[in-house]
Parts: structure tokens; C-alpha cells; sequence
């Protein structure tokens, strides 16, 4: 079975990463994977719920791939209108 990477301080940078802000489209992302994770623990079939954490572990990577990317998007934002404020 895929391992539980949502537990406490689930969100929280691990260590080796950068720290970033986690982004609304990436909480949603994890407020589905902590879901997919509730559902895996109440299943009896044990084929059943290892494919719900595996699919739990894919939102997660989605999580931390959107937040990732809504970053980069906020900075060149920023970098573009700091920019557009200096050749003024």
C-alpha cells in the first residue's frame, strides 16, 4: 500500500524542500486528499483503500505542484509590475 504522507503537519515544507505558502487551488487539492484518506481508513476491502491512498498521494503531489506554480505565477506578477514601476 502507498504510504500516508497526510498526517500531522501535512502541508507543512519537509525537510530538504523550500518553505512556500501553500495556495488555495493546492488546499483544496489536500482537503481532497485528506478525504480520499478518511475514506481509505473505514474501507474493509484492503484493494480498495490502497487505491485510495494512492490516489490521496497524487492529490497531494498535485497540492504541492499547484502551489508551487500559483507561486512562480504571483512572483513574475510582482516582477512585472515592479518593472513596469521603475521605467516610469
Amino acid at each position: 500500500m502507498a504510504p500516508n504522507r497526510l498526517g500531522p503537519g501535512a502541508g507543512e515544507p519537509r525537510e530538504g524542500t523550500m518553505t512556500f505558502q501553500i495556495s488555495q487551488r493546492g488546499k483544496q487539492y489536500l482537503k481532497t486528499a485528506q478525504t480520499l484518506l478518511r475514506a481509505a481508513q473505514t474501507m474493509t476491502d484492503r484493494a480498495i483503500a490502497g487505491q485510495l491512498k494512492a490516489l490521496a498521494d497524487d492529490y497531494q503531489r498535485r497540492a504541492e505542484k499547484a502551489s508551487h506554480v500559483d507561486a512562480a505565477k504571483a512572483f513574475a506578477r510582482s516582477a512585472a509590475n515592479a518593472e513596469g514601476e521603475w521605467r516610469t
